[in-house]
């Protein structure tokens, strides 16, 4: 589940490709004299493009992923792979695939995103032109309240991350201090449900009460089901079924204020911090401030959507500009298994989060961040 890498524009994308540049000069000569390819191969792009797009929604960081994975594997990665270097390529790379997993969480949830920026817009109508004795700033519709309510979720992570981002990469961007804040987000992980709210735990029982009803009524055909995705078959009717069930999370989240959504939009600003999980951190805010489980992911998952969007739209001009020679495969390569990696991982996660728990992904970061800390630290 990503992290806020980026947001600032500029930064290249090109491994010194051309020892012309004084800045990137050191580098490609180092490359080739110890027999590293000087630019991104496309191996190392197909694994990173992959770890990219499923460590982005799953509450296990993404960045501490790709800033661990290469210093333990060491040799050329180590050398070429660091996002802790000033104007790092590697980040460059890294958020550029950004962008595919952006759209990944697009194709899955385009239904949704229609409904809201359509509300959005209503919203806007409504207040330039009110009703008769009706409040301009009154949110009329569930659509209309769940806009407002991501995009001031969003805003103190933006502007955290505008001002803030490379210094938080250049320190915190080592591996040994990845591997700190991994362990640390796996103790978060595993707190949050040892130590939920009963408030949360009870909009579990009555969501998961609900869908029993649903499946009485369907049983004994007195009943229709929520969006009628009764009537469908096959693969249609479990998508049906899960946009249904989007429809109702959104119904329950937009009961929640603004406050709530502020709260844990904000909470996003940990994951700067490579090793900390961007959802992760989401989600365990959420289940804190009373939502279900499954309420958590998605709103964690609709957050990340304009968030990943605008740190790989803002890298863009990198991939086509002169620093992008020689690249441009590995990026599109990278992309695609990032997308493909992204969508199922999505599609995973919103079933797996309506009956488990974060407890297995708090002990996988536990258990890789401590190992990571005795192998960097003391036997590398």
């Amino acid at each position: 589940m990503s992290d806020l890498t980026v947001f600032q524009p500029g930064g290249p994308l090109a491994l010194a490709s051309h020892v012309t540049l004084a800045n990137h000069a050191p580098v490609a000569l180092a490359s080739h004299a110890s027999g590293c390819s000087p630019h991104i191969t496309y191996f190392e792009a197909g694994i990173v493009g992959l770890i990219q797009g499923v460590t982005e929604l799953f509450p296990v960081s993404s960045l501490g992923h790709n800033v661990l994975l290469p210093a333990l594997v060491g040799g050329c990665w180590a050398q070429k792979l660091n996002v802790a270097t000033s104007e790092s390529p590697y980040l460059a790379f890294i958020v550029g695939l950004h962008v595919a997993t952006a759209i990944a969480l697009l194709i899955y949830f385009w239904r949704d995103w229609i409904r809201i920026i359509g509300g959005f817009f209503s919203s806007i109508g409504h207040m330039i032109r009110p009703g008769p004795g009706a409040d301009r700033f009154e949110m009329r519709t569930t659509d209309e309240k769940m806009a407002w309510m991501i995009i001031l979720a969003t805003i103190p992570v933006g502007l955290v991350g505008v001002v803030f981002e490379h210094e938080f990469r250049v320190f915190f961007g080592k591996p040994i201090r990845a591997a700190i804040f991994l362990a640390i987000n796996g103790l978060i992980l595993i707190a949050a449900e040892v130590f939920r709210r009963k408030k949360s735990i009870q909009a579990d029982q009555e969501i998961a009460a609900e869908r029993e009803r649903e499946k009485a009524l369907a049983a004994e055909g007195g009943g229709r089901r929520t969006g009628s995705y009764r009537h469908a078959s096959g693969h249609q009717a479990v998508r049906s079924e899960e946009i249904a069930q989007g429809v109702a999370a959104d119904n329950r989240l937009a009961k929640h204020g603004y406050t709530e959504a502020l709260i844990i939009g904000s909470s996003q600003i940990l994951a700067l911090l490579a090793g900390i999980s961007r959802d992760g951190v989401c989600m365990v805010t959420g289940m804190f401030r009373g939502l279900a489980r499954e309420d958590a992911a998605r709103f964690a998952f609709l957050l990340a959507t304009p968030v990943i969007l605008a740190a790989g739209v803002l890298k863009i001009p990198d991939l086509y500009g002169p620093l992008g020679n020689g690249i441009h495969g590995q990026v599109y390569f990278g992309s695609i298994l990032s997308g493909v990696g992204a969508y199922v991982s999505v599609r995973f996660l919103t079933r797996y989060f309506q009956t488990r728990t974060l407890t297995p992904f708090g002990i996988y970061c536990l258990v890789v961040g401590l190992g990571s800390i005795v192998y960097l630290g003391f036997i590398k």
